[in-house]
């Protein structure tokens, strides 16, 4: 095995010991709540946790999972928005909360994810699983297998709505993952979570989600309650290129999921920062290629690296590079050729390859018999 170079490349310095500047950051808040979470939306970073993983009763956040199903099925093009449904007697009979549809009629896709998002529909909620999948027990399955491929190990649906049923749950950690994906992979249909009403068949409905009215940067997500699993409210908000998800479940009234969940977020913008370290084509260094057609290739990173830290600590982050000692060609665009690691203070944050930037093709023969040749008289001087 090759040995490696240990480069040091550091991003920002205190002068010495005595000026560094302490972050200081207070103890979280502790909620009247069964559980909680918060973590940066950008980065996966959780912030505050109690509780994450005991498994709890959903309620309507489980309508997260049915439109998040339903916008994957629209971008894989298999519904449209326009897509008219038929609205079958079981929808139409659902209890709860409802977008007023009514058996026999048709509605369009588009309406029905905005009745289950904006006024938690439960009508809504069947309508759909039963265009997308047949039936509610066949879209369940897809509900739990997609649950399964986002990493919500905790968590088993038995309908697309939360009604109280046995064996119906979550956790606090799956639904911020939940939540997580929503944000990031439908940012179109994500937009209709921070709508405050929604019109339907004469009736105005305002969206359960208080704190969109009481705080512009607040744009989702969803609320849930029944009485075995309390008030519950995942929400979101954006500030200064930073985004936040609070989980809060298992509260006292409507009034409680909100200012608890408030809380959270006021926390997580006030003492953290999402923080840009690196951009996917930025050119990190230049190393030393033998037996290729060039003898330089440029280092760089596979995407974009963003950091959660206290606010203010961006000057006291560290970066190593590791290079590979010997590199030959031929090479290819993506390929490893060493690793960066960021640390602050004593905690190693992330450890990502450095790859190459571009291809480097072999040399001639001559020329690689040069640099053979080369390459062994300067490792046997070293």
């Amino acid at each position: 095995m090759l040995k490696k170079l240990v480069l040091f490349f550091v991003i920002s310095l205190t002068v010495n010991a005595v000026d560094a500047r302490q972050v200081i950051i207070p103890a979280p808040p502790q909620l009247a709540s069964t559980g909680y979470l918060l973590i940066d939306a950008n980065t996966g970073k959780v912030l505050v946790e109690h509780n994450v993983d005991e498994k709890l009763p959903p309620a309507s956040l489980t309508k997260m999972m049915t439109s998040y199903i339903v916008s994957s099925e629209i971008e894989r093009g298999n519904i449209r928005e326009d897509e008219m449904v038929n609205i079958s007697v079981k929808a139409w009979k659902m209890g709860g909360s409802k977008m007023f549809i009514r058996e026999g009629t048709q509605v369009s896709v588009k309406d029905l994810l905005r009745g289950v998002i904006i006024q938690s529909g439960n009508d809504a909620s069947v309508a759909l699983a039963e265009h997308v999948a047949g039936s509610e027990e066949a879209f369940v399955d897809v509900m739990n297998q997609q649950a399964a491929l986002l990493g919500m190990t905790n968590t088993h649906f038995k309908n697309a709505t939360g009604w109280p049923t046995e064996g119906h749950l979550t956790t606090a950690r799956d639904l911020a993952t939940l939540g997580r994906a929503l944000v990031n992979d439908f940012p179109e249909h994500y937009k209709f979570y921070a709508e405050k009403y929604f019109t339907y068949n004469g009736i105005n409905q305002p969206n359960r989600n208080k704190l969109l009215f009481r705080d512009n940067q607040v744009d989702g997500i969803k609320t849930g309650h029944t009485e075995e699993a309390g008030y519950c409210l995942v929400s979101s908000a954006e500030k200064n290129g930073m985004r936040l998800i609070a989980v809060v479940m298992g509260t006292r009234s409507e009034e409680a999921r909100a200012a608890e969940s408030q809380k959270l977020l006021a926390y997580g913008f006030r003492y953290f920062q999402t923080h840009k370290v690196y951009a996917a084509g930025d050119v990190l260094n230049t190393t030393r290629v033998w037996a290729g057609q060039s003898e330089q290739v440029e280092l760089g990173l596979r995407e974009d690296i963003f950091l959660t830290i206290p606010r203010g600590a961006q000057d006291d982050l560290k970066a190593e590079m590791h290079i590979d000692e010997v590199i030959k060609a031929p090479l290819k665009a993506g390929q490893e050729l060493g690793n960066l690691t960021i640390r602050l203070n004593d905690e190693q944050l992330i450890d990502v390859p450095l790859v190459a930037k571009q291809a480097v093709e072999e040399a001639g023969f001559l020329a690689r018999l040069w640099d053979a040749l080369r390459l062994f008289i300067m490792q046997l001087i070293s």
